[in-house]
């Protein structure tokens, strides 16, 4: 059994950033994802990093934060998250990424829905690509240990007490048992319930839940206005700052928020400038490779689809996995020792009901640098423990995987299609009143099991996204049971 004092689960931009504040606190971590290194680097921004340029502090980005998320939002957490943006953005400017610039040298700014100012910063639609090929530039600079095809399976839990992690070798099918003082949980979102497990598979919500952790926020899941129709193509809202409008069909100009409506919305592009079309030159080839339209000329339908979520693990500002449900109902009154929370896999209140563009990936860099660094000095005044329940979580594992190779049951393409069906069709629904429905839905699809035609144990894709499923499932149930 291996040994790390710090484990950060996951390989996108709030799990690098965990990692790399663990290092800097002067603690080694290991970090570990099912995908191979770099598959975080082709995430679809939905838009660039909200800070507050030139503005005398940030309370009026948090003002606007506020107002996008209603009175769920936890003012304390929209306060600091924004209170950060100046800082993150320059940290990562520092550390080579290149922004796109206006005419008077300051990274350029998008007025984006919802802002009272232009405040949106970024690289176009490469912003999600960039800050990850930055942030593995400094976890390679500081020899952060990290293992890919490595699928998480369990989470140690020792009274409360997070003690390591079972994971599933996906090469050669072998469980490994990794011993912890500590356990990070930064993994994508759970989008993939509306298409499938590649698209976010929310393996750290799946985890918390598995652990008997109760997810927050999960009654909300924002849509993305400007999903090209028919292929989920996401193009950034950075391009609504730069000249880009949606209309109805009849030409009419309408908001984002129109596009929830049933009447067909399209999105001009045409009038967009040469030197901002280069900032989006990604996105007009995914759109011309997948449609055949070019955006420079013609208009391009889309809808609102599913790209990210916010709702995840209960979590302090420090990041540290929370019990919001005791008795008291006083949120934060219990924390789970030595488990965090970072990025998609947390909730800290800052989003509420609703999603202010810019401030996703925003929160992922701040919560993942303050996971990390909190969960590292943590570490350093703590003994490792829990080997023999680290023992039984490896038994467990290897009975769950056989029972999924003798188990007979739907394919995963079925079960996909099926659960997709259900969500698309709950959250169609006004404040989630068919949740009964959706609730029987889902423990029918549990009840049907998951066959697989593929029985061995190397490179078994089909068994890591049965896997993805039965987590995938578990976060539909729970999303089912909030309303």
């Amino acid at each position: 059994m291996e040994a790390w004092d710090v484990v950060v689960v996951g390989a996108g931009t709030s799990a690098l950033r965990a990692a790399i504040a663990c290092s800097d606190e002067g603690v080694s971590p290991l970090m570990i994802d099912g995908a191979g290194v770099g598959s975080a680097s082709g995430a679809q921004p939905t838009s660039g990093i909200a800070a507050s340029i030139g503005e005398l502090d940030s309370s009026a980005h948090c003002d606007d934060t506020i107002s996008a998320g209603g009175d769920e939002v936890d003012h304390s957490s929209a306060s600091r998250v924004c209170g950060e943006g100046v800082e993150i953005l320059a940290e990562l400017e520092r550390w080579g990424l290149v922004l796109r610039r206006s005419a008077d040298g300051l990274p350029h700014s998008s007025k984006l829905p919802g802002h009272s100012v232009a405040r949106v910063s970024g690289c176009g639609d490469s912003t999600s690509m960039e800050i990850t090929h930055v942030l593995e530039e400094q976890a390679i600079k500081r020899g952060i240990k990290r293992v890919s095809d490595l699928l998480p399976l369990k989470i140690v839990m020792d009274n409360g007490q997070a003690r390591g992690v079972v994971a599933l070798d996906v090469l050669n099918g072998e469980l490994r048992a990794i011993q912890a003082k500590a356990v990070i949980l930064a993994t994508e979102g759970y989008q993939g319930l509306w298409t499938n497990p590649n698209e976010g598979d929310g393996a750290g919500s799946a985890l918390a839940l598995s652990a008997g952790i109760k997810l927050a926020g999960m009654g909300f899941a924002p849509r993305h206005p400007l999903t090209v129709r028919g292929c989920g193509i996401h193009i950034p809202l950075d391009v609504l700052g730069s000249g880009g409008r949606i209309r109805k069909e009849n030409g009419e100009d309408v908001e984002p928020e129109g596009v929830n409506g049933d009447e067909q919305c399209i999105l001009d592009l045409r009038e967009l400038s040469a030197d901002s079309l280069v900032w989006f030159a990604q996105s007009s080839s995914r759109v011309k490779e997948r449609t055949g339209l070019d955006i420079s000329r013609e208009v391009v339908p889309i809808v609102a689809g599913f790209a990210e979520t916010t709702g995840g693990i209960p979590c302090t500002e420090s990041g540290r996995a929370i019990d919001n449900q005791n008795p008291e109902g006083d949120s934060g009154s219990m924390w789970y020792t030595g488990l965090y929370a970072a990025g998609r896999s947390s909730n800290n209140g800052m989003h509420g009901s609703g999603l202010l563009p810019g401030n996703l990936i925003l929160e992922d860099l701040v919560s993942g640098r303050s996971a990390g660094s909190d969960a590292a000095i943590w570490s350093k005044d703590v003994d490792f423990g829990g080997a023999s329940q680290i023992e039984e979580a490896v038994n467990e594992s290897l009975e769950r995987i056989d029972k999924l190779k003798s188990a007979e049951g739907l394919t995963v393409g079925d079960v996909t299609s099926k659960l997709a069906k259900l969500m698309e069709a709950h959250h169609a629904s006004d404040s989630g009143q068919n949740g009964s429905s959706t609730l029987e839905g889902i423990k029918g699809l549990i009840a049907s099991g998951i066959g697989l035609t593929d029985k061995s144990s190397n490179m078994n894709t089909e068994l890591v996204s049965a896997i993805k499923l039965e987590g995938l499932l578990s976060i539909a149930e729970a999303i089912a049971e909030s309303g």
